[in-house]
């Protein structure tokens, strides 16, 4: 089996977030209500089988939840034209830091956005 390639990947979130969510509306007071809201995640599956776990509720086979409630209850579909630009990384390091800098630069751009 070859080395691990991991992606970054944006699910476009239910705008229920913003006003049930307390930690979400406080992560995110540059948010005005006009865009969207988004969660960004990273992953060495496939943005889609990822999306499919959240939505399930995953549960490892340790037995972890290692699904986004926010996710599993917001998540309303994948947002490629926002994230297939984006190389796949060889990293997990690589991939994290590229999470976080694609969710402050979607924040920049008026989207509420939550990352790990």
């Amino acid at each position: 089996m070859g080395k691990l390639k991991y992606r970054v990947y944006v699910i476009e979130l239910s705008k229920k977030v913003f006003t049930q969510n307390r930690k979400f509306r406080e992560a995110n007071p540059q948010f005005n209500g006009v865009l969207q809201c988004l969660y960004v995640g990273m992953t060495s599956k496939t943005p889609k089988e990822r999306f499919n776990q959240h939505k399930t509720g995953y549960i490892s086979k340790k037995g972890f939840k290692i699904s986004a409630t926010i996710v599993e209850k917001y998540g309303l579909y994948l947002r490629g034209s926002l994230f297939n630009h984006l190389p796949l990384f060889n990293s997990r390091t690589e991939a994290l830091k590229q999470e976080e800098q694609l969710a402050l630069e979607l924040r920049r751009k008026g989207y509420a956005v939550w990352f790990n």
